[in-house]
């Protein structure tokens, strides 16, 4: 049976279209959450629970959107998880991501930081809310 260690939120937006940033660039992962989980009483096999939600305003056209999430807070840190959605024409409303992921095994630092980030490959996407990412720290 697993015991608790930590457990984090990074709440951006809490409602439906309470936010509007536009993701400027193609390809580029941009931040939208990020937690730091202590591990002071980590026991043996350490693992963290990773889940969270985007919503997005998508251009009328063919785009892929990836959500991604890393062991540090740059987008080259090590990789945790990464998943590519793509729409279609056809979706006019803002549409929100769900995503659930693990790390098995971390390296034990005082601190684990994961980050969140989001891109598309095409311009016209905007972030609109809401926007969370949680962490929870178990080991044996």
């Amino acid at each position: 049976m697993g015991t608790y260690v930590d457990g984090r939120t990074s709440q951006n937006a809490s409602f439906a279209n309470s936010i509007s940033i536009p993701i400027t660039v193609i390809n580029t992962p941009q931040l939208f959450g990020q937690v730091g989980l202590i591990t002071q009483g980590v026991g043996a096999n350490p693992r963290v629970i990773l889940k969270g939600t985007v919503s997005l305003q998508l251009p009328l056209a063919l785009l892929g959107i990836t959500i991604t999430i890393v062991r540090g807070t740059l987008p080259t840190d090590p990789l945790v998880y990464s998943a590519t959605s793509t729409f279609n024409l056809s979706v006019a409303a803002p549409q929100v991501i769900t995503f659930s992921a693990d790390d098995f095994n971390p390296p034990v630092t005082p601190q684990l930081t994961y980050t969140a980030f989001v891109s598309s490959n095409l311009l016209g996407t905007v972030r609109v809310g809401p926007e969370s990412f949680d962490a929870i720290l178990v080991s044996d």
